[in-house]
């Protein structure tokens, strides 16, 4: 059967048309994956901006801290110089002040002794010059009990290297005396219960 002219115009108009709406829907389909790709991109680059903008707010957060943690620090640093300074110099004013008390108190023994003296050069009685010195001795002795200072009591007590220093021996009298101080040569003290001096004594042997 012969097609005729118009038939074959019609049928290459129609496979024309067919091919252009195929070339429309590909055409749509490459729109389509172009916007989904460009949308997946971007989704992509928000996600990284977003993760970026975490980053550097948890950077800020933490040179915020660093900042605050050394700014403490130097704080700190510098107080505690400041202290350092304060204490070196009520030490240097506490050692040169350490005996103020203790010579303002024996400058009344002081003056008792010079008054002594005046009487003694004045003053031909023995008993009234005696009287004096052991007035001025008891107002001293009195006043460094005040101040902490007590004689160590070693008289007959067994020797002790620890308190006492042995500046010879000598025979026992007795059996029970020896290693036992027979004689005080010089006085051990304490101040406020802590040994100043070590006695020295005469040990039985």
């Amino acid at each position: 059967m012969q097609l005729t002219s118009r038939m074959i115009f019609k049928k290459k108009h129609k496979m024309s048309d067919n091919a252009t709406a195929q070339e429309q829907v590909q055409n749509e389909n490459a729109e389509n994956t172009d916007i989904q790709d460009s949308m997946v991109q971007d989704g992509a680059e928000n996600a990284e901006n977003d993760t970026l903008t975490e980053e550097e707010t948890r950077l800020q957060k933490l040179q915020a801290e660093v900042d605050e943690l050394r700014d403490k620090n130097l704080r700190l640093v510098a107080e505690f110089d400041n202290f350092r300074k304060r204490s070196a110099k009520e030490r240097i004013e506490l050692i040169s002040t350490a005996g103020k008390d203790v010579v303002q108190s024996l400058l009344d023994v002081l003056d008792d002794s010079y008054r002594a003296l005046k009487q003694m050069e004045t003053d031909n009685d023995a008993t009234s010059i005696k009287e004096g010195a052991t007035l001025v001795f008891h107002k001293f002795q009195h006043l460094l009990q005040q101040k902490g200072l007590k004689p160590m009591d070693c008289q007959g007590k067994e020797f002790d290297a620890d308190l006492h220093e042995a500046i010879t021996e000598v025979p026992a009298p007795t059996e029970d005396m020896k290693g036992k101080i027979l004689d005080v040569v010089q006085p051990g003290y304490y101040l406020n219960d802590k040994l100043i001096r070590h006695a020295k004594v005469v040990v039985g042997s």
